[in-house]
């Protein structure tokens, strides 16, 4: 078996990680960098960018560039929602959730994306970076999801594997991980802890009974639409709301300036968790009759948490939840962990430390704590780690719809996973030949007021008084969190059952087609990868040569230096009409050039030192 990776699939930033030597390490993206925006942009040309490259060409290419899918995956559009307002990427209504990105193609089509597809896109990149790391393909990992992600964000979140070319070995919650990275594995006294994970577009807490090697979830709670996201849109709305005070201008209906308003509210939110203010510089913002305007303000802390204060309030409830769940208080958990990028403001720190009379737990970095979880799990699935148990629950309620449109509940939340139930039903009314099998989450009474996970029928029922037939239903969750329901008429024997794919799923033709499709950009991309690190040898040896005869002109002769300028500016011209062999050509050129270069100065340098080291003839001179 090759290496089993861990990767944390995050709203705003995604992590990777392997276990080396035992130890959980985080793998660097092709970037340098530990962590990758999880960002897909679509150049006009159709190209696709992922990560660090997406993000730099946001600002000039907003409309076509999606971020905070995450929030999206597994679910259908809510109308009411105000994230239409401030999402970057529009979402077609239908059965199936659609993201719709206009990618000009060179028919000049648009093409429409899943969340499930823009989400696997991530993936592949992580993927890939971590093949590079590794020196060997990857197929396996562990993915992880909050906590409180219902059982249609789960399947989406493993048919995105599945489309990016991964076998998704578990899906595992975010809390759990955590506790994984900061070694309470490792720890033999029993102990209770609260995992605070505030993400960039999701919060959830989990309260863990651990010992032995055991991990048990004893609570979850969370809001899948609360995250740094938000207390970025806080920040936007108030520069918004400045600058038109000051210039009269909104720059709300502007999208490239949004797209900056909200790269300087992600910075300034993180200078703040350092600094009691942060000033907020961006010039040519927009510009009207009298010439360009610049926005120019100041965010104190304190103002910043004044703005936000409902959304860190917004913390307190589902810990208080959590606890109330596990039977337990403040008092009892031994140890609080924070994970997540946005557990690092302070305002959000000292309200958890207040609620829980204790400070929480900052020994790992909250960014990267779910990916060396994750990977401490895939090291348990590949056979590195021994000894290591998870048994998670499930987040909602679920059960069925019956007679007068009641839900009733055959798994109640907070159950550990994995875990069966079945329950015994019968038909509604007299010579009834078939029923609907309507699978239900939530927590209200309601069937209504609940979220429809899948509908099918058991037909083929004998005729038979109402209450007559006896309709065995069988509700089972595995270690992902995935549910496998079926129903069977125990007079007949016949069977029906279904697993989960609601409007979030999707098919497994479809995730086919999508899994196809994306090995077929595989190629594209690594081409764009290699174009790419070219263009930039390309650079370097241009740097080269103009810094060489910069400072050397007067010892490169004219011709030489009249070479050099010629070869540098083909190489130039190659550059602009992006033929890798062509620069390559150019490349060898201008490198040999150089070469002759040294060769110059180097023998000028010899013949200056000969000639200062050669005896000297006078005039006068006394024999």
């Amino acid at each position: 078996m090759g290496k089993v990776i861990g990767i944390d699939l995050g709203t705003t930033n995604s992590c990777v990680a392997v276990l080396e030597g035992g130890q959980p390490v985080v793998i660097p993206n092709l970037e340098g960098g530990r962590t990758t925006p999880s960002i897909v942009g679509f150049t006009r040309n159709g190209e696709r960018l992922v990560g660090q490259l997406a993000k730099r060409q946001a600002v000039t290419n907003a409309e076509h560039t999606i971020s905070s899918i995450k929030r999206f995956i597994g679910r259908r559009w809510d109308d009411t929602s105000e994230e239409r307002e401030r999402v970057s990427y529009r979402v077609a209504r239908g059965r199936d959730e659609t993201v719709n990105v206009v990618a000009r193609g060179s028919a000049g089509e648009s093409v429409e994306y899943t969340p499930q597809e823009v989400s696997a896109r991530i993936l592949q990149k992580l993927k890939a970076d971590a093949e590079a790391y590794l020196g060997e393909p990857v197929v396996q990992a562990v993915i992880t999801v909050p906590a409180y992600f219902t059982d249609a964000q789960r399947q989406a979140t493993k048919d995105s594997g599945t489309i990016a070319g991964l076998q998704v070995m578990r899906i595992i919650n975010e809390p759990t991980a955590a506790a994984l990275a900061y070694g309470l594995d490792k720890q033999d006294q029993t102990q209770k802890i609260l995992v605070f994970d505030l993400g960039g577009g999701t919060f959830d807490v989990s309260v863990l009974e651990l010992g032995g090697g055991i991990f048990e979830v004893l609570a979850t709670a969370g809001n899948n639409h609360l995250g740094g996201d938000d207390f970025d849109d806080r920040i936007v709305r108030w520069l918004i709301k400045e600058f038109q005070k000051e210039n009269g201008i909104d720059l709300s209906s502007d999208k490239i300036a949004l797209q900056r308003l909200k790269e300087a509210a992600e910075k300034g939110k993180i200078e703040l968790s350092s600094t009691v203010s942060t000033s907020l510089n961006l010039p040519f913002i927009t510009a009207d009759a009298t010439g360009p305007k610049h926005l120019d303000s100041t965010l104190t802390r304190a103002c910043f948490e004044e703005l936000c204060t409902d959304l860190i309030e917004g913390t307190i409830a589902p810990t208080r939840q959590a606890l109330q769940d596990a039977g337990l208080s403040p008092s009892d958990i031994e140890r609080v962990l924070l994970v997540g990028g946005s557990s690092r403001i302070p305002a959000v720190r000292e309200a958890i430390r207040r609620f829980m009379g204790k400070d929480p737990d900052r020994s790992v970095n909250p960014d990267e704590a779910v990916a060396l979880g994750a990977a401490i799990q895939a090291g348990v699935l590949g056979g590195e780690v021994k000894n290591v148990l998870l048994l998670d629950i499930t987040p909602l309620s679920l059960g069925i719809e019956t007679l007068g449109g009641m839900f009733t509940k055959m798994i109640e939340r907070n159950t550990t996973i994995p875990t069966s139930r079945t329950q015994h039903y019968s038909t509604a009314t007299d010579g009834q030949t078939s029923v609907e099998i309507n699978v239900l989450q939530g927590e209200r009474a309601m069937a209504m007021d609940n979220m429809t996970l899948g509908v099918f029928q058991l037909t083929g029922l004998p005729p038979a008084p109402r209450g007559v037939p006896q309709i065995e239903v069988s509700f089972e969750i595995d270690a992902n969190g995935i549910l496998n329901v079926t129903a069977r008429d125990k007079g007949t024997g016949h069977e029906q059952s279904i697993t989960i794919v609601n409007s979030g799923g999707l098919g497994p033709d479809e995730v086919e087609r999508m899994r196809i499709e994306a090995e077929q950009y595989a190629e594209t991309d690594q081409r764009r990868r290699e174009l790419a690190e070219l263009v930039n040898q390309a650079d370097t040896l241009l740097y080269s040569c103009e810094k060489t005869l910069q400072q050397n002109r007067e010892r490169v002769a004219a011709d030489l230096a009249l070479r050099i300028e010629t070869d540098g500016a083909g190489l130039k011209d190659a550059l602009s009409m992006n033929d890798p062999q062509l620069i390559r050509l150019k490349m060898d050129k201008l490198h040999q050039t150089l070469l002759d270069i040294g060769v110059a100065i180097y023998e000028y340098s010899t013949a200056q030192t000969t000639r200062a080291a050669a005896p000297g003839t006078a005039s006068g001179a006394v024999e």
